[in-house]
């Protein structure tokens, strides 16, 4: 009897302790991805901001050399540094995985196969960036406008070589937490790259070419930078990315995964740059075109937060998956889901309460103060789809399901996204509020399915899924 009263007490004793270890390991989880988002944040603005910089220093030169830069710059990212960035993502997966099972040596050998990859892909975007100006032109782009913008992009082709290389050793950094060398790194290469391009515009005398070969320098610098840390550094030693025919044998395997994951970026980020497009075709397309511009600049600068959380997500659960760890990766998803509700509503609410004054960070005309204030309901909700689809995409990529975000960008953006925009937009006469509404409407369809896609995971098969490629692959190569 006393036996039994022992083991109820027993029982009740390890039911109340229950949630408080629970909690525990929450809030473990949360410490451990915003040791990674936070430092990511700061990453990808430092980073971004050197276009930014090159764009602000050479808007000093002229009207034409302006206009010619951002249409340059707007083809380069639609052309070539999206589809890079969404190959890159592909290591998000397999490094992930492999340095959650520890498979150390297959980090090394994915990242060196990665590199010959992107290299690869780095002449055909070359070739169609040399004849970028006869592409404008057959679009109805002004011949003077084009001629200056091929000129930029003839000197952005050595950016795209240490650009994909950059994007590849973040990922392989990224894998194994190791952030804060690309931290330094990073604002490091900002703080050199701002005085490099207004000496290379102006004191050299390159004009607008000179921007374009700072940012080319400033890649390549933080390539060297992060590579001298990741030749010397002990943390790498058991991760090295060293030549080996391995190297070659994954090559097959990174295409697989880096062709769904750039599909799944490129398709979001064109529907952007298409909606900036179709306000060109509104009626004062000056002031649409202005107040879409400003929507998107707002919208870029806050979604490096939410990636930042998106990426400590991948990070996490592919390295739990590849330890065989699936409810280790489901308090990864609760722990972020928590911190990106927090982030999103501080950053709604700041918002939403700065829109009566918003428009005069852009300028001083009243129309566009009041037309910036109108669309900001619409702005908040285009905030926190953006919050939730870059931490749930950050799920796909560290899982493995980037052919079922491949497809869910795709119907969200062009089968629902922008036919509604030009629906919203030209038909019922909502002009830019349309245009911006219809790409709200896809990106709300695309958190909707992402979520149901993401409640109806199992865990435990993605675990067996992630491990089984793992050592099978390893199996194979050795024999």
């Amino acid at each position: 009897m006393l036996q039994n009263l022992y083991l109820c007490v027993l029982g009740l004793l390890l039911r109340a302790e229950a949630p408080r270890r629970w909690d525990v390991v929450l809030a473990e989880e949360v410490k451990r991805s915003c040791h990674i988002a936070l430092p990511m944040v700061v990453v990808m603005v430092s980073q971004n901001l050197l276009r930014v910089a090159s764009m602000s220093i050479v808007g000093h030169l002229g009207q034409l050399e302006l206009a010619s830069t951002a249409i340059a710059t707007s083809f380069a990212n639609v052309t070539g540094y999206s589809l890079l960035f969404g190959l890159a993502s592909a290591l998000e997966t397999l490094c992930g995985q492999a340095y959650g099972a520890r498979q150390y040596h297959r980090l090394g050998a994915y990242t060196y196969g990665a590199m010959i990859s992107l290299v690869l892909v780095c002449f055909p975007i070359s070739i169609l960036w040399f004849y970028v100006d006869k592409l404008l032109i057959l679009i109805g782009q002004d011949p003077l406008i084009s001629a200056e913008a091929r000129k930029f992009s003839v000197w952005l082709i050595p950016t795209l070589f240490p650009y994909s290389i950059l994007q590849l050793f973040i990922r392989y950094l990224l894998s194994q937490s190791l952030i804060f060398p690309m931290l330094w790194s990073s604002v490091a290469v900002l703080v050199i790259h701002i005085p490099l391009c207004w000496a290379l515009v102006f004191q050299q005398g390159f004009g607008a070419a000179g921007a374009a070969l700072a940012i080319a320098i400033s890649y390549t610098l933080n390539v060297v930078f992060l590579g001298f840390y990741l030749y010397y550094s002990k943390a790498c030693e058991k991760t090295r990315v060293t030549f080996s025919v391995d190297g070659f044998k994954t090559i097959r395997e990174f295409f697989r995964f880096a062709s769904l994951s750039a599909v799944m970026t490129c398709l979001e980020w064109w529907s952007y740059e298409i909606i900036a497009l179709l306000a060109g075709l509104l009626p004062n397309p000056q002031l649409e075109t202005s107040v879409l511009s400003i929507c998107l600049t707002v919208s870029a600068l806050h979604y490096y937060i939410p990636y930042s959380f998106g990426a400590a997500a991948s990070t996490r659960i592919s390295n739990e998956l590849g330890a065989g760890n699936p409810q280790a990766a489901k308090t990864v998803l609760l722990a972020v889901t928590g911190l990106g509700t927090v982030e999103v509503i501080i950053a709604v609410t700041g918002l939403f309460w700065s829109r009566s004054i918003l428009g005069y960070a852009f300028g001083n005309e009243q129309e566009l103060v009041d037309y910036v204030k109108d669309i900001t309901l619409l702005l908040c909700f285009t905030i926190f789809a953006d919050t939730v689809q870059a931490i749930l995409s950050g799920v796909a990529r560290g899982s493995g399901w980037q052919h079922i975000g491949a497809y869910i960008n795709l119907g969200s953006y062009y089968l629902v996204g922008t036919p509604m925009a030009l629906v919203l937009g030209f038909v019922v006469h909502l002009k830019g509020k349309g245009l911006w509404s219809g790409l709200v409407i896809g990106s709300l369809v695309q958190c909707i399915l992402l979520a149901l896609i993401t409640c109806s995971t199992n865990w435990e098969k993605q675990a067996t899924m992630a491990r089984e490629r793992i050592f099978v692959k390893a199996v194979i190569e050795k024999e």
